[in-house]
């Protein structure tokens, strides 16, 4: 029997995580990669992006995601006083991520979660109760570790993102010759 697998991306969680260990993802080969794990029903991406009208270097890659296998879920990012007369930017998708995992639930056999976030927990919880099994992919191995500690434990299986490294990482760009 094939899984049928779904892929959740916490977008910002993954960007930061990749970039702890030095490393940034080719989500090409990240679709490819786990295309070989069953029937791939549906990968999202979750991304918060300024909604001011101004151009983001984050752009060029929501765009791709979206033209290449990916549903992208954005959102307006909200500001806020941290109390302490500083403006904040609010980058919390957890809500997004729990309404699509448990509206998939009944047609996957297999999530697999990209974040460490430990608000997951009870959506984790959730799907699992329905039959899903649950992977979540984040790192222990950065400083301090990505993953909550809630969230590790609640999960079928851990598995540690800087082991995928030599299946998903994108190559270096080449140098120009002067």
């Amino acid at each position: 029997m094939t899984d049928r697998i779904a892929l959740f991306i916490d977008g910002a969680n993954l960007h930061n995580t990749v970039k702890s260990l030095g490393f940034e993802v080719d989500f090409r080969r990240l679709l490819s990669e786990f295309g070989k794990h069953g029937r791939l029903v549906r990968a999202y991406f979750y991304t918060v992006v300024k909604d001011d009208g101004e151009y983001t270097s984050t752009r060029p890659l929501i765009d791709w995601l979206d033209y290449n296998g990916y549903a992208v879920r954005s959102k307006p990012a909200r500001e806020h006083d941290d109390g302490e007369g500083r403006r904040r930017i609010k980058r919390n998708v957890g809500v997004e991520i729990a309404v699509d995992a448990l509206e998939i639930a009944r047609r996957i056999d297999h999530a697999f979660l990209f974040s460490g976030d430990g608000d997951l927990r009870a959506v984790v919880e959730a799907i699992r109760r329905m039959g899903v099994r649950v992977t979540v992919i984040s790192s222990i191995r950065t400083k301090p570790p990505m993953i909550a500690d809630e969230l590790r434990r609640q999960a079928d299986v851990f598995l540690e993102l800087d082991s995928l490294r030599p299946l998903i990482e994108r190559p270096p760009h080449p140098i120009a010759p002067e």
